[in-house]
């Protein structure tokens, strides 16, 4: 990339990390968790039909034609009844605002909040190379992680590419020269922020100041981890080609386990946002979004539910395998709080209510399955986990007051 190009890159923000404090002060003033906290969000974009989705019985997931064959049942909580508020008119565009809670996402003027990933990232991400990571299933240039300005954080979608960045050698020449220039860009950038103190323009200076110190944060991290080998693990990704976007799914979640099990990060997102085009999977073929709007046709409906148990069998597999992993005196599952949902509770008619909603592991007091008595923001739950991990905020998104959907 070109200096001025890779300059503009820097300067708009394109999937720039959250700003974070000095490494070594950060390490030396705060003790290391043993074994650390740590978070994933995964939204599938269509949702799941919710007949086979929610226990046809209170309280039993063996009643559940997607949940019964789960596992780690015993580790997890269904939640029934909650939504997100001002989605109504949203459609599609209710997915940026699944870990948001920004109202009206369709509007012509709408501006999108900080997701609840990179609040976590702020305060657990300071310990290891990456502070976040942003998986989807393809390349749109958005998927759940928004930062502080309400900027999409673009997500890595190339399994062999994300594995390179995790576990590849780094060639350390090509590393110092891009630092080197990164550092001149960043001086060029506070040169810039002086000239726009001086002309006045109050409306830019303090987004631009943001963005630099954001660059100089990203500058410190990069320094900080040159000299520290990348973990070495052996390549586990499939290559089967019969069903692509099932392997797909398969390859995102083993590197999401991958990059928690070897401590790279702490904080994940994966959007199984719906392609164009068909897709096929055991017993299947067609286009996920024109099988979601089923309009109840039996037919479309087995389709779709074929698709719909592919993805459960993975997420199960991913559960599954954290779940197998020891670490302390539990496993890799119990210290990583697992989100499973969706913007849409219905997709067929574009609706968002009585989202499906899963937490498991993170050693929470889990209920197995819980019906609210009345519709709640989906945010109050992302309140409380940030309360969970340490973060004492009051409020977040369209959130109310605390309900205690995860008791101690």
């Amino acid at each position: 990339m070109s200096d001025p190009n890779r300059r503009d890159f820097l300067k708009f923000g394109a999937a720039l990390p959250v700003a974070l404090h000095s490494l070594a002060a950060r390490a030396s003033a705060r003790p290391k968790a043993d074994p650390p906290k740590r978070i994933i969000f995964i939204c599938n974009s269509l949702g799941f039909f919710e007949p086979n989705f929610f226990p046809a019985e209170r309280g039993n997931l063996e009643t559940s034609k997607y949940l019964k064959e789960v596992a780690t049942k015993d580790k997890m909580t269904v939640f029934q009844n909650l939504f997100h508020p001002g989605m109504e008119t949203s459609n599609h565009d209710s997915e940026k605002s699944f870990l948001t809670g920004a109202a009206n996402p369709e509007s012509l003027n709408f501006v999108n909040t900080i997701s609840v990933d990179q609040v976590l990232a702020r305060h657990m991400g300071g310990d290891t190379r990456f502070p976040f990571l942003s998986f989807s299933i393809y390349d749109r240039g958005w998927g759940c992680s928004w930062n502080d300005r309400g900027v999409a954080i673009p997500p890595m979608h190339d399994e062999s590419s994300i594995f390179e960045k995790l576990f590849g050698k780094e060639d350390l020449a090509a590393k110092r020269r891009q630092l080197k220039n990164d550092q001149q860009i960043i001086r060029s950038l506070h040169r810039d922020l002086v000239r726009l103190r001086e002309n006045g323009d109050v409306s830019k200076i303090e987004s631009y100041r943001t963005v630099v110190t954001e660059l100089e944060a990203s500058f410190q991290r990069e320094q900080f981890w040159l000299e520290t080998k990348k973990p070495r693990v052996p390549n586990t990704l499939s290559d089967d080609q019969e069903f692509v976007f099932s392997t797909k799914i398969q390859n995102l979640l083993e590197l999401a386990k991958l990059a928690f099990q070897t401590d790279s990060t702490r904080v994940i997102t994966l959007s199984l946002d719906w392609i164009y085009g068909a897709i096929k999977v055991p017993g299947a073929t067609g286009g996920w979004h024109t099988l979601s709007h089923h309009g109840g046709k039996s037919d479309v409906l087995e389709k779709l539910c074929r698709v719909e148990i592919d993805i459960m069998k993975h997420l199960n597999q991913f559960l599954s395998a954290l779940d197998g992993i020891k670490e302390g005196a539990g496993t890799l599952l119990d210290h990583t709080t697992v989100v499973i949902g969706s913007n849409f509770g219905d997709s067929s008619n574009h609706t968002c209510n009585n989202l499906p909603t899963i937490i498991a592991g993170g050693s929470h007091h889990h209920r197995t399955h819980s019906v609210l008595d009345k519709p709640m923001p989906l945010c109050n739950l992302w309140l409380e986990l940030l309360h969970k991990h340490d973060i004492d905020v009051g409020q977040f998104g369209s959130s109310q007051m605390d309900q205690h959907l995860l008791p101690n």
